[in-house]
C-alpha cells in the first residue's frame, strides 16, 4: 500500500507541484515560447499598431493597441500569462495578424508582475485597463459595446476575475461591459495551486484565495464563456478547466468547452494566431466576425 501522504485529491505533495509546472509536461516549451516570440515580432512589424498606450499612473499599466481597417469593430482584449511573474506585450501579439485580418482590434495587456507587485494587485490593474478601454473607446476607434476578453494560463486566472468583477459597484460602469470571455488552460480555484510550490511566491492569505477565484463567484457573471485546453497539459489543469466549465453550465453561461488534441500549454497560446483553429473559429463565432463561420 501507498504510504505517501495525499496533500489534494490523490496528489502527494511531489505530484501536486509537477501538475503545477506545465514545463514538465511540455518538453518543448522553449522551442514553442521561442516560435510564438517570432510570431509576436512578424506580427508587430506587418501590422500599423500603437504600443504603450497608458492605462493608468505606473510604467506597467499600458498596452498595445492593433486598430481593424473596419470603423467600431469589436475589440479582442489578450491577458497574457507567464505564472504570474511575467511581464511585458512584445512576445504576445501572435494572434494580432489573425483578428486583425479577421475586421477585429485586437489589444494586448501588460500589467506589473511578481515580485514588483501581488497577485491581488494584477487583479485590480487588469480591471482598470478593461475600465479605461471602454471609457475611451471612441478615441480608440472601438465599439464599446463589443468587448470580448480573452487570457492564457495565469492570464486566463486574471481574465476569469475580470468575467466575474463587480463592474456597477467598484467602477460605477455596467455590469455587462465585457461581453465575452475566452479562458483558455488557466486556474479558476487558487486553493490547489496554493498547495503547491507556486504557494512560496504568491502568498496569498485564505481571504485572497476566496476573492481571487473566479469559480467561487460566477453570481456576478454577465457574459458567455468560451473554456478551453489541450489534451497534453497536465492533469490538474484539465481537471481545472473541466471543472470551471461544469460550474459555467450550470449558470447557463458556457458558450463552448473545448478540448483540443495533441496540443500541450505552451502550444495553447498559438492557437489563437491560426485562423483555421478551432478554437480561433469559436472565438471568431462569439465575436460577430466572418472568421467564425
Amino acid at each position: 500500500m501507498d504510504g505517501a501522504v495525499k496533500v489534494f485529491l490523490d496528489y502527494t505533495q511531489e505530484e501536486i507541484d509537477r501538475a503545477y509546472d506545465q514545463t514538465v509536461w511540455a518538453p518543448n516549451a522553449d522551442a514553442v515560447r521561442a516560435h510564438t516570440a517570432a510570431l509576436s515580432a512578424a506580427a508587430r512589424a506587418k501590422l500599423a499598431h500603437r504600443s504603450g498606450i497608458a492605462y493608468g499612473d505606473t510604467a506597467a499599466e499600458r498596452f498595445d493597441f492593433f486598430p481593424s481597417a473596419v470603423p467600431h469593430a469589436p475589440l479582442g482584449i489578450f491577458i497574457h500569462g507567464g505564472a504570474w511573474k511575467l511581464s511585458g506585450t512584445a512576445d504576445f501579439c501572435a494572434a494580432a495578424a489573425t483578428f486583425v485580418d479577421a475586421g477585429l482590434n485586437y489589444a494586448v495587456l501588460d500589467f506589473a508582475c511578481i515580485p514588483t507587485v501581488r497577485m491581488p494587485d494584477m487583479v485590480e490593474q487588469v480591471r482598470r485597463a478593461i475600465a479605461w478601454i471602454y471609457r475611451n473607446a471612441d478615441s480608440l476607434g472601438i465599439d464599446c459595446e463589443r468587448i470580448y476578453v480573452t487570457g492564457h494560463s495565469s492570464g486566463a486566472h486574471l481574465t476569469g476575475c475580470v468575467l466575474v468583477t463587480d463592474w456597477r459597484g467598484e467602477h460605477d460602469l455596467p455590469q455587462d461591459i465585457v461581453k465575452g470571455g475566452v479562458c483558455m488552460s488557466g486556474m479558476y480555484e487558487l486553493a490547489p495551486v496554493m498547495l503547491s510550490a507556486r504557494s512560496a511566491y504568491l502568498q496569498l492569505t485564505e481571504a485572497e484565495v476566496a476573492r481571487y477565484s473566479s469559480q467561487r463567484h460566477l453570481d456576478r457573471l454577465a457574459c458567455p464563456v468560451i473554456v478551453a485546453h489541450g489534451d497534453r497539459e497536465s492533469p490538474e489543469f484539465q481537471r481545472q478547466a473541466r471543472d470551471f466549465a461544469a460550474a459555467l453550465r450550470r449558470t447557463g453561461k458556457l458558450a463552448e468547452f473545448l478540448v483540443l488534441p495533441g496540443v500541450n500549454h505552451f502550444e495553447m497560446a498559438e492557437q489563437l494566431a491560426d485562423p483555421a483553429s478551432e478554437l480561433a473559429r469559436a472565438v471568431f463565432r462569439m465575436m460577430g466576425s466572418p472568421g467564425g463561420r
